[in-house]
């Protein structure tokens, strides 16, 4: 609404605004920048109370310029949950889980997928395509049909059949893909220019970040304006790490919060583990994780985009990186929903797995008060709890 340009996150080359994107000059994200002073004059702690329960409580620094291209489902305003049981189980009274589940679609990607789409409708796009892990797609799909757009979902023949069917019932044009989520991000950059589609990958157009990041403008609310001392995190491509602490820095400069900011954990699969691999080698950059898999299919992207920003996050922050198996995330699943009433993804056990490793390597202390962020809920995954679809 009060944006001023974009930025690489490379160079710091600026672009101007409201025109349509995807990687700057140098193959680098680009970020949205903000009169963050115009922004605070409507936008103040205040005035929160009496407004939407959605991530468009925070109109002011979310990029869409004219209202009637505001593309909502309802997404965002998501439960901040004290995990009590679960937390007296382990020691650990300051425990609480950010359960993006509730969200249109069950996954955090609504968040990103309503900015982008919205922005693309401002900007005039017709047709939209992305590669995805899965819920990316089912959350494109949806906000495309929303909006009146084509919308070109690209997927690995694996994912879960929960995925695919949601695209497909949502009006997608869905291909599958004997791959992982790169390959499939190869074919839409093959075919894009040709079929006028516009690419909404992770971090390769400006706005996904922009819907992402309210998920650190409504921690702060909800703790009433103190961060927590520990995010953890599950990371694929890195979206909403990203996100995050660019919210933090924005609501610093409106002076919302101070400069402390939380420790940043990322959490990764074994099998697919480029973020940890880079942090633990000291590694400004993530190269491609050979042979990936996990049945956490939000976790299987063996390169991402925004590794350096992470990675930078990570060590600013005094966080770090942590990876789990698939059997660790799948039987932490039951151990959350057995204490807390909650199916998480295997993304969201992920975190709760990565926890009991930091907290055994003392990285995380028991009198922390922690965040897991559970990305979305397990029904979309019943592939990874046994079940084989049903042909």
């Amino acid at each position: 609404m009060y944006v001023t340009h974009l930025e690489c996150s490379k160079t710091g080359k600026t672009y101007e605004p409201n025109k349509l994107y995807n990687l700057s000059e140098a193959g680098k994200p680009l970020l949205v920048r903000y009169d963050l002073k115009k922004a605070a004059r409507t936008l103040t702690k205040e005035n929160l109370k009496n407004r939407v329960s959605s991530l468009w409580r925070y109109r002011e620094v979310l990029p869409v310029v004219n209202d009637e291209n505001v593309v909502t489902l309802g997404e965002g305003w998501t439960p901040l949950l004290p995990a009590k049981r679960l937390g007296a189980q382990f020691g650990l009274p300051q425990l609480f889980i950010k359960d993006e589940g509730p969200n249109p679609t069950g996954s955090f990607k609504a968040r990103g997928q309503a900015a982008a789409i919205s922005m693309a409708k401002e900007l005039g796009v017709k047709k939209v395509a992305i590669p995805t892990a899965g819920n990316a797609g089912g959350a494109m799909a949806a906000y495309a049909a929303a909006a009146g757009m084509e919308a070109y979902v690209f997927m690995p023949r694996d994912t879960p059949a929960a995925n695919r069917i949601e695209c497909e019932q949502l009006g997608a044009r869905v291909t599958l893909i004997d791959g992982l989520i790169t390959d499939c991000g190869a074919e839409v950059a093959k075919r894009k220019e040709a079929e006028g589609w516009f690419d909404v990958s992770t971090l390769k157009e400006p706005y996904r970040i922009e819907g992402k990041k309210t998920m650190g403008y409504e921690l702060a609310e909800q703790f009433n304006w103190e961060l927590p001392d520990v995010i953890l995190y599950p990371t694929g491509g890195g979206t909403g790490l990203v996100g995050m602490w660019k919210a933090f820095d924005e609501m610093e400069e409106m002076g919302w919060i101070g400069s402390k900011r939380p420790r940043m954990f990322s959490v990764q699969a074994a099998g697919c583990a480029p973020i940890v691999r880079a942090f633990d080698n000291g590694w400004d950059e993530a190269p491609e994780f050979e042979n990936a898999h996990t049945a956490a299919s939000g976790l299987r992207v063996p390169r991402a985009i925004g590794d350096f920003i992470m990675l930078d996050i990570l060590r600013k922050s005094g966080g770090g990186a942590v990876a789990v198996t698939d059997e660790e995330m799948i039987a932490d699943t039951r151990v959350v929903g057995a204490a807390e009433g909650l199916f998480c993804a295997p993304e969201g056990a992920a975190c709760f797995s990565g926890l009991k490793k930091l907290l055994a390597s003392g990285q995380v202390s028991a009198t922390d008060r922690i965040v897991l962020f559970n990305t979305g809920t397990g029904v979309k995954y019943l592939e990874a709890y046994g079940l084989k679809e049903a042909r």
